[in-house]
């Protein structure tokens, strides 16, 4: 255990990858800790930096970019929750452990509710020391490509937000980009979930009628007897509870775009009214004698094969030749899998904007979402880290995080047996996991660790040791 009479004696150990780019502060006013942390720091390839007081950690702070803090909370002169208060003041991008004895872990938990990443309890062992460093280390190397994912998002978004740099995607652009600036009906196919909406919307706003209506039609969620009225409006006595006139879908987008999803599920007799609408830039109210001149743009969309259903007679062809005159085919998210770290990225800055918790995703859950196949698409990657981000606590989103469903084609992929059979594990390496997974579901809180998986705290250290001990 290192306290302030015991001073570090470090064993050769392998330095963590990239903490050699990693900037450490030490903030304790005991010397012998603090120069025993930063042997070990420095042993694992840490840039260390060393304080004995709250004033001259701000000095450092003011003068180096600093990525990690050790911060005792018994500091003399400035309390420690102070200190962490003014260093997320200099530092809000640092990652902050506190360190603390026994007797003060109510203050360690106010800590981490003032923005701590972890605590760290006195007196603590060479092993245990090099196991938080070694999680700092993860953390900011996860923290840090999140943020160039982001940058790239930001610089190369594509159009109206859709997220994508796989060659598939960069036709789908050429040809978005060609068909904003045309008033030509488009055509848009792809799988549910694949964003046909997010391009039509793209189509319209990138266009010069962008500051025009874009109206958003469903029609596979619209009844049947009320979609030409939708559509095309109503006056007052059309029907029994039309007790006013009121203007339809195609009228109110007056001079912009009307985006008719899922134009398959539109009823026959409807599709021919539709057609003579497009034609003749002209519709009839519901009840009406008079018809009315239009002038906008029909953007369709469907997830379905119209071809098929224009030889089974349940789609007009006139209508098909209609509308296809600019076709444009979204990839389904298994055929652009280089945009899943990209999607992902983009998905979790708009849940930390949400909740104001930033989140990462781990290597292997990374790997076990890439061996997926997405049959939802983007949607259910969107739906994925949304349930994921509501479940867990931890600031790291692990493989066991993410749906059953995507965790076991991970299992299966690893195994090489295609799904006929499960990977067997061995108990050692469940045992492993199930410890480190509960640790980091406590945000390092050792002690309630022990207490969740039922056994002695120093049972658990001596795994925690063994483990730090392992290639």
């Amino acid at each position: 255990m290192l306290t302030a009479a015991a001073p570090a004696i470090l064993p050769s150990t392998p330095q963590i990858e990239g903490a050699n780019f990693l900037n450490l502060l030490i903030v304790d006013d005991d010397r012998a800790i603090r120069e025993a942390c930063r042997e070990v720091a420095q042993s694992l390839g840490f840039n260390t930096l060393v304080a004995d007081s709250a004033e001259q950690a701000y000095r450092i702070l003011d003068t180096q970019g600093i990525d990690a803090v050790l911060l005792d909370l018994k500091l003399s002169g400035a309390g420690g929750l102070q200190a962490l208060h003014q260093i997320k003041n200099h530092r809000p991008e640092a990652v902050v452990v506190v360190v603390t004895g026994y007797g003060t872990v109510q203050s360690a938990v106010q800590a981490m509710k003032n923005g701590a990443y972890d605590y760290f309890t006195k007196p603590f062992s060479i092993d245990e020391l090099r196991l938080l460093l070694d999680r700092v280390a993860n953390h900011l190397k996860l923290k840090t490509e999140n943020r160039t994912l982001r940058e790239k998002i930001k610089s190369k978004q594509g159009f109206g937000g859709i997220v994508g740099r796989a060659p598939e995607m960069e036709r789908l652009y050429r040809i978005i980009a060609k068909a904003a600036h045309s008033t030509h009906p488009v055509l848009i196919l792809g799988e549910s979930g694949t964003g046909k909406e997010l391009v039509a919307r793209s189509i319209h706003f990138s266009g010069p009628f962008h500051d025009k209506p874009f109206v958003p039609v469903d029609c596979g969620s619209l009844v049947p007897t009320l979609i030409e009225s939708e559509l095309f409006g109503y006056v007052k006595g059309a029907f029994t509870g039309a007790v006013h006139s009121k203007d339809g879908l195609l009228a109110i987008a007056e001079g912009g775009t009307v985006f008719l999803d899922e134009i398959g599920e539109l009823p026959v007799d409807l599709q021919a009214k539709l057609l003579r609408a497009i034609q003749e830039k002209e519709i009839r109210p519901v009840g009406s004698t008079k018809r009315i001149q239009i002038n906008i743009r029909i953007l369709a969309a469907t997830n379905g094969e119209l071809e098929e259903a224009v030889s089974k007679g349940t789609f007009r062809r006139d209508l098909y030749f209609r509308l296809n005159v600019l076709t444009l085919r979204i990839p389904p998210l298994r055929e652009r899998r280089q945009d899943i770290p990209l999607l992902a990225a983009h998905f979790l800055e708009r849940a930390a904007r949400d909740s104001g918790q930033e989140r990462v995703l781990s290597d292997e859950a990374l790997k076990a979402m890439l061996a997926y196949d997405w049959p939802g698409n983007v949607r259910e990657l969107d739906n994925c880290l949304e349930r994921a981000c509501a479940l867990t606590t931890a600031l790291t989103i692990n493989v066991r995080d993410l749906p059953t469903t995507i965790y076991s084609v991970r299992i299966e992929d690893e195994s090489g047996l295609g799904g006929a059979q499960a990977k067997i594990v061995p108990m050692s390496e469940l045992e492993k996991q199930t410890i480190l997974n509960t640790i980091v579901q406590v945000n390092g809180d050792k002690l309630l660790a022990a207490r969740m998986l039922g056994i002695g705290k120093t049972t658990l250290y001596r795994k925690l040791k063994e483990y730090a001990s392992q290639p």
